[in-house]
């Protein structure tokens, strides 16, 4: 397993004063400690950084332009990766031969050190967008192999019922050849199985479940990885998954880094979130599975603790967190997102999160047999 950073860019209210100038002050200061941590990170040994793709986000997440990010990481730092996670694919978020250029353009900067990460957004995103949700996938898998082919062809074309593309010279190309490493953000069993059957690594989380129903994802993704039909030339069979993390010296800090406060505002946005824009839209199973959890998380009638026991999120000392870690590792997680910069955790406390992932966790992974580091692979 390698330990990797997972960032939203939250930027929560109350913001204090008046709009519009300290929502400005409040975003300026999350980004410039989003890189601070990331610097730190790059220099413990983490894997990769990701950084997210999302529009209109309120508070939950800022981070509508993660290339611009990634191309400033890409110079103040030098061995972690960066990860899209994601790109926006189908037509009306950005057109193909965008991401194409956006895409290579990081990894040529970073020599070589991009993951991408591809997805279809939400209701809320898509309807702004005006892309159709019932052909999103479509239109996605679409714009993933014309990305590749703008990729792979000195001169390319595209011609397709949903994109339509004149000959031209694309560049710049990437840096890794023939391409980076492509992944599928997948939250339900079926895009799951799809993302290994076309050989694309799985990005999922365990925000919203516990670990027996992702193991159960995890088993569908490796059994349709074992005999793939790749979309891309580059065949990826990983496990990538998100939880909020946070360690401390001492459990008794909690209350001074104010983390089950800022967890019981995460869950509640976004369940707030997922009630109003993403339910209305799921599959019989997936309302049954979790309307229960969602109303009740909505209606802030929930305690944080409780998923912290069911290791749907990680939050304690070093001991105690690595045991967490494990049962990732135990299910098949070769990646882990450990989102550290949410809700109100003062920048000091996430900082010392990091620190103790890198000195502590890594470590510990190492001698348990795990390779943590980060690899470059380019030309």
């Amino acid at each position: 397993m390698k330990l990797d950073l997972f960032y939203e860019i939250d930027v929560p209210r109350p913001w204090p004063g008046e709009f519009p100038e300290n929502e400005r002050r409040a975003e300026q200061e999350s980004y410039a400690e989003a890189l601070e941590q990331i610097q730190l990170a790059d220099k413990l040994g983490f894997n990769t950084i990701w950084l997210v793709e999302h529009h209109f986000r309120e508070g939950r997440s800022h981070c509508s332009a993660p290339e611009v990010v990634h191309g400033a990481l890409s110079q103040i730092t030098e061995n972690i990766r960066l990860g899209f996670g994601v790109c926006l694919m189908p037509h009306g978020f950005t057109p193909p031969v965008r991401v194409a250029e956006k895409v290579a353009t990081v990894d040529v900067l970073s020599k070589g050190r991009v993951e991408w990460g591809t997805g279809r957004s939400t209701p809320m995103e898509q309807t702004a967008f005006g892309v159709d949700r019932e052909q999103s996938r479509a239109m996605a898998e679409d714009a993933i192999k014309s990305v590749v082919n703008f990729w792979e062809n000195e001169y390319a074309e595209w011609h397709s019922e949903y994109y339509d593309f004149p000959k031209r010279l694309v560049c710049p190309k990437p840096y890794q050849d023939p391409h980076p490493a492509p992944w599928m953000a997948a939250t339900s069993d079926g895009s799951a199985e799809i993302a290994g059957r076309q050989g694309m690594g799985l990005l999922s989380f365990a925000i919203m479940q516990p670990l027996s129903r992702m193991q159960k994802q995890i088993n569908q993704y490796r059994a349709a990885a074992a005999n793939p039909e790749p979309i891309t030339r580059v065949a990826n069979n990983r496990v990538a998954a998100y939880t909020l993390v946070h360690l401390m010296d001492d459990e008794n800090q909690a209350d001074e880094h104010r983390v089950w406060e800022s967890v019981w505002w995460w869950y509640q946005n976004l369940a707030e979130f997922t009630l109003e824009w993403e339910f209305p839209h799921f599959g019989q199973e997936q309302k049954d599975a979790y309307f229960p959890f969602l109303k009740k998380n909505a209606e802030g009638d929930f305690d944080p603790r409780d998923f912290n026991k069911q290791d749907m999120i990680i939050v304690g000392t070093p001991d105690q967190c690595m045991e967490k870690i494990q049962h990732y590792a135990d299910i098949g997680v070769d990646q882990l997102l450990c989102y550290v910069q949410f809700g109100f955790l003062p920048h000091k406390s996430v900082m010392r999160t990091i620190e103790l992932l890198g000195k502590e966790i890594i470590p510990e992974l190492e001698k348990r047999g795990h390779q943590v580091n980060a690899t470059v692979t380019g030309k």
